[in-house]
């Protein structure tokens, strides 16, 4: 079978994969984030403990739900601005296909 001597790569998708997982990593956190600052979020640690908030305050829970927040709106906003990146990318580009220097079957 005759090999085709140039490839397509999709330059603008690689850019937008990472861009999708920071949108969905950042949407989870975050609102992990507001159901532990607004919500009935509490530590695990509650449940085993002979007393709520024994273990962990109820001032170390929401600073620990306040850093979700704020880790949760910086993956929301890294995939804001890769997304936008990708707007100044070539959606594909054309090169000539190289043989690799290792092939396993030959």
């Amino acid at each position: 079978m005759d090999q085709p001597t140039s490839e397509v790569v999709l330059i603008r998708g690689l850019v937008r994969i990472p861009s999708r997982v920071f949108a969905v990593w950042g949407s989870v956190v975050f609102l992990k984030g507001l159901w532990d600052v607004l919500g009935r979020g509490e530590p695990e640690a509650n449940l085993y403990a002979p007393q709520p908030w024994a273990f962990v305050t109820k001032a170390q829970w929401l600073r620990y739900g306040l850093f979700e927040l704020a880790y949760g709106l910086s993956c929301l906003a890294l995939a804001w601005l890769l997304w936008r990146y990708a707007r100044f990318l070539p959606e594909s580009i054309s090169r000539p296909r190289r043989e690799p220097a290792f092939d396993l079957f030959r």
